[in-house]
């Protein structure tokens, strides 16, 4: 088998899996660590500079490097299923010069086009610091990905785990602290009468909105930080640890394909993938562009109908009409934030994916491709279903746990919307994944070019309705990865003769999950009538916070109860992880699996 051949012990599809799923947790946690800290010390403003900034660096990072991680996991776990150790080692080298190429040019554009796209598609010049500090990134990212793509490809997915956790630490010790120093510091000057940034300043918000701008780059700062971090990580541990491959199985190894020919592969395998990531993110761009704009248009069109709508939650914040796009549009991505969580888990599931289909692909196992299709597309339904339901069931509960009420006030609707159709972005990354792993790296790319023009048209038409403004872009963007994942699903059961079912893969653990959203749901609202008046309600730990936390494990646990009385897992499922066996084998003797 190509895991003894290899001399490295492989990890399953879930186990690699679970790996990633741990450390995207603890990622996602300290990330929350950071950023839920960043925004109460910088403000719905602070933050919309300091996403401004990550809006321009994606794209750009991914045409950098995009689809060349993908392409050299493909590629490794396929030569080296083969036994082709030397084409192994030989892909890592090429990849490695590629990615430092990539790198580098990556770097060098996003700063040449930093002034140009914040003063002119923006509109916010103040932005420009920001997108010069994440610059660097963009190669440390990609230095980092040579690694990363390499050690999936050979079906171990702990370095890119470790340096993930690495790099968020980083950005957390560094951002965060260095902001809080600046911002401290200017206000210093800004209450002994002194100029702050260049200018006396007569009111605090003066004061603020000048500082706003540098708190956010030094918070940028931290993510650049974080980089640099991860990828000295990678690199010792290759020095120390190696990748397993022994001499002798590469003795015994044919005689690699040369360079300019593995290359070349390369980058043919990875120009559809990228071009896929390129649609999305430059989709990605235009979004942001086109949401900040419309809902500058909402706003002056119809300055009365918005006031109707948030004027009280203005007032509470005391924001400036000048900010009023920004603030909402801060807010956005405070939801966003939580949105994003499940997909983030879930797409763990499809990066562990690629090795195991390319590696099954090339020795023709068909059986072991059903296993891997189905099993990804169940987990995900069974993680994204409670997950969303349940954020939709307390979304103003949750965010106003972290945030001021205004903001929950204004975001709870979105949360709750993107909660409920949660499942259609988390299952879109995996089933994207598997496609790549299969060889159709074409499919992607179609659905998300027809997905992108739906969400671009329904932006323009809903966010500049005064009326709808800023909850037009959920519905924008469940509509374009409604058709993406629509596309992409028929096309896997197509390729791989798959018969999902259904009942077992969706409407049970959608009955399970609305049951648990509705436990959620009345545990919070019963202990919160109780638990409300406890505690200073301006603070994270109150009696609403320990309502919705009650709640939270009432959701869990009758969720966990109704999956097994359901019979929503499967006994392939359980053998995919560590010690599933006995899981398995224990479920299987009370009648709990399907």
């Amino acid at each position: 088998m190509a895991e003894e051949k290899s001399g490295v012990k492989s990890q399953s599809l879930l186990s690699g899996a679970f790996i990633l799923v741990v450390a995207t947790i603890l990622v996602k946690v300290i990330g929350a660590l950071f950023k839920i800290p960043l925004s109460m010390l910088i403000g719905e403003v602070g933050r919309g500079y300091f996403s401004t900034a990550y809006e321009i660096y994606t794209p750009l990072y991914s045409i950098s490097m995009a689809g060349l991680p993908v392409a050299v996991s493909r590629l490794v776990a396929k030569e080296r299923s083969l036994g082709h150790f030397r084409d192994v080692r030989m892909i890592r080298r090429v990849s490695a010069r590629l990615f430092l190429m990539m790198g580098i040019l990556g770097t060098v554009l996003l700063m040449l086009v930093a002034y140009p796209y914040t003063k002119f598609i923006v509109k916010y010049v103040e932005n420009v610091y920001c997108v010069l500090a994440i610059a660097p990134s963009i190669f440390f990212c990609c230095c980092m990905s040579t690694y990363r793509g390499y050690y999936e490809g050979m079906q171990n997915m702990l370095p890119t785990a470790v340096s993930e956790v690495i790099e968020v630490v980083g950005k957390l010790i560094v951002g965060l602290g260095a902001s809080y120093a600046l911002l401290k510091s200017q206000l210093a000057r800004f209450e002994a009468g002194q100029p702050v940034f260049g200018a006396i300043r007569e009111t605090k918000e003066d004061a603020l909105a000048a500082i706003y701008p540098y708190a956010a780059t030094t918070a940028v700062l931290g993510v650049t930080s974080g980089t640099v971090l991860g990828l000295i990580y990678l690199v010792i541990r290759h020095k120390i640890k190696g990748d397993g491959i022994t001499k002798a199985q590469l003795l015994s190894s044919p005689k690699p394909a040369n360079g300019q020919t593995l290359a070349k592969i390369i980058v043919m395998t990875a120009l559809p993938i990228a071009a896929s990531s390129l649609v999305t993110n430059i989709t990605n761009l235009i979004d942001a562009a086109t949401i900040q704009a419309r809902l500058k248009y909402a706003v002056e069109k119809a300055p009365d109908v918005i006031y109707s709508l948030y004027g009280a939650e203005f007032e509470e914040m005391k924001v400036a009409d000048s900010q009023i796009v920004k603030y909402i549009y801060g807010i956005y991505n405070e939801v966003l934030d939580f949105k994003n969580l499940v997909p983030t888990i879930t797409m763990t599931l499809g990066i562990s994916a690629i090795p195991v289909l390319s590696a099954a692909w090339a020795n023709h196992q068909r059986h072991s491709i059903k296993v891997a299709v189905e099993s990804v597309i169940r987990v995900t339904m069974l993680i994204s279903l409670p997950t969303g339901f349940g954020l939709a069931a307390v979304s103003y509960s949750l965010l106003d746990m972290f945030y001021p009420a205004a903001t929950a006030s204004i975001g709870s609707t979105i949360l709750a919307v993107y909660g409920c159709t949660i499942f259609i972005f988390a299952v879109s990354s995996p089933i994207t994944s598997m496609l790549q792993g299969l060889g159709r790296t074409d499919i992607p790319l179609k659905s998300l070019v027809v997905g992108a023009v739906i969400k671009i048209v329904l932006n323009f038409i809903l966010i500049g309705n005064p009326h709808i403004n800023i909850n037009g872009a959920p519905i924008a963007s469940i509509a374009c990865y409604l058709v993406v994942v629509i596309i992409n699903m028929y096309s896997i059961i197509k390729i791989t003769e798959v018969k999902i079912n259904f009942a077992s893969v969706f409407i049970k653990p959608c009955i399970c999950s609305a049951i648990s959203a509705f436990v959620a749901f009345l545990t919070n609202l019963v202990f919160g009538k109780f638990l409300g008046s406890l505690g200073d309600p301006d603070s994270m730990i109150n009696g609403n916070t320990v309502a919705l936390i009650i709640a939270v494990i009432a959701a869990v646990i009758a969720y966990v109860i109704t999956i097994l009385l359901f019979k929503g897992i499967s006994k392939d499922d359980l053998l995919m992880i560590p010690k599933g066996e006995k899981i398995a084998e224990t479920l299987e003797k009370r009648g709990f699996l399907g």
